[in-house]
């Protein structure tokens, strides 16, 4: 009898134990809002996008400047053979010679040797006279057939002294007539030609300098002025 209330009693009850009512539960936090970094991070969008755009518009503005075709040596000009023009992206920072300045950069002396290919700037000329250490720059002046057919600025040659000193003698021996050739410079560099385009000519006298060793220069120099210098071309041009 005491069984049966027992379990009468318990088949009221539920298992699963009985949830808090809605007035008993905490309350949720506020989300907390950050406005700053939302605003900086609508900033740094910004400034992306204006970085992207400036660089698409400092490469589309391009500039007409001066690049080489020939190597140029110390102390030469360039001449409208010489070079080329070409457009690149305009850059403040670099102190291109713009192609409208080509005719002020013919009266320049190149500072040390540009070569081919090169895109010139301002700082590779001066207005002075630039002559490589140890080196000199003599002048000669040339009748037909003691030059090569087309020599100019550029070219490498060799200077030899040509003529006969004549000892007097009516004798038939050698000493009636001593040659006096040799090689006076074996390496030198066609520095200027005047009215080159009279080096193409058969016929007349052509000057030039040329840039040789400061050992070279007395003995140059003094044939020279004898007028028994002849040069050639060499290997190198």
């Amino acid at each position: 009898m005491k069984i049966q209330e027992r379990t009468g009693a318990g088949a009221g009850r539920s298992a699963v134990p009985a949830q808090p009512s809605v007035g008993d539960r905490l309350p949720t936090p506020p989300r907390e809002r950050k406005p700053a970094l939302a605003a900086l991070a609508v900033l740094l969008i910004l400034v992306g996008a204006l970085g992207a755009t400036m660089l698409v518009l400092q490469a589309g503005e391009r500039v007409e400047v001066v690049k080489v075709t020939k190597t140029i040596q110390p102390g030469e000009s360039v001449t409208d053979k010489d070079v080329t023009s070409v457009m690149v992206a305009k850059d403040a920072s670099i102190n291109y010679i713009e192609w409208h300045k080509l005719d002020t950069l013919k009266s320049l002396k190149a500072r040390t040797t540009i070569y081919e290919g090169t895109v010139v700037i301002g700082d590779m000329f001066t207005d002075g006279s630039t002559l490589p250490a140890g080196k000199a720059s003599v002048g000669l002046a040339l009748k037909e057939g003691q030059f090569p057919k087309g020599v100019e600025p550029g070219d490498t040659v060799a200077a030899y002294r040509v003529g006969t000193t004549s000892s007097g003698s009516d004798s038939d021996d050698a000493s009636t007539g001593t040659s006096s050739s040799g090689v006076l410079v074996d390496n030198a560099r066609v520095n200027t030609v005047s009215e080159a385009s009279d080096s193409t000519v058969s016929t007349g006298t052509l000057s030039l300098t040329l840039l040789v060793d400061q050992a070279d220069a007395a003995a140059l120099t003094q044939a020279a002025s004898a007028g028994e210098v002849a040069i050639v071309r060499v290997p190198g041009n």
